[in-house]
């Protein structure tokens, strides 16, 4: 669905912060009456992906949001968790200091942050991510999980 809506005809009726001061929410109305919300983001270097295929493309903020949100379902419970899921894993990969990387560290990053917020998500994302073939796979992960609970 496309939309009308001219940002610079706007006046901003409202900001705040978003996802750990990462973001700001802005809500918007347009002249004639029409509201709706704008995110500002830190717009950091562009990231290049190494595909297992050993083919380079640019990172696609976009891509990472659609995957995770279809391997999660409706296990997080707004788009602001699955933003934050991306905006998380994406701290993770900065940190890593380089401006290459795999698609298997990007699936890694978005694991290690799901790990914390949402056990079942963690275990549908990485069953789509790593692939699984048979339940035993399922298992094992469950039994990894319950394992580090248990020692935190």
């Amino acid at each position: 669905m496309k939309y009308n809506f001219k940002i610079g005809d706007s006046k901003v009726l409202e900001s705040r912060e978003a996802l750990d001061g990462t973001m700001i929410r802005r809500r918007r109305i347009t002249p004639d009456g029409k509201r709706f919300t704008t995110y500002e983001r830190i717009e950091m270097p562009q990231l290049m992906v190494r595909k297992r295929s050993g083919e380079k493309e640019a990172f696609d903020r976009d891509k990472l949001v659609t995957s995770v949100r279809r391997s999660v379902g409706k296990f997080l419970n707004s788009e602001l968790e699955i933003e934050e899921v991306v905006e998380r894993a994406m701290e993770i990969l900065y940190a890593g200091g380089g401006d290459q990387v795999t698609s298997e560290q990007i699936g890694e990053a978005v694991l290690e942050v799901l790990a914390e917020m949402n056990e079942v998500a963690y275990v549908r994302y990485a069953s789509v991510f790593r692939k699984f073939q048979t339940l035993d796979e399922f298992t094992r992960i469950i039994k990894e999980q319950k394992g580090k609970r248990k020692c935190e």
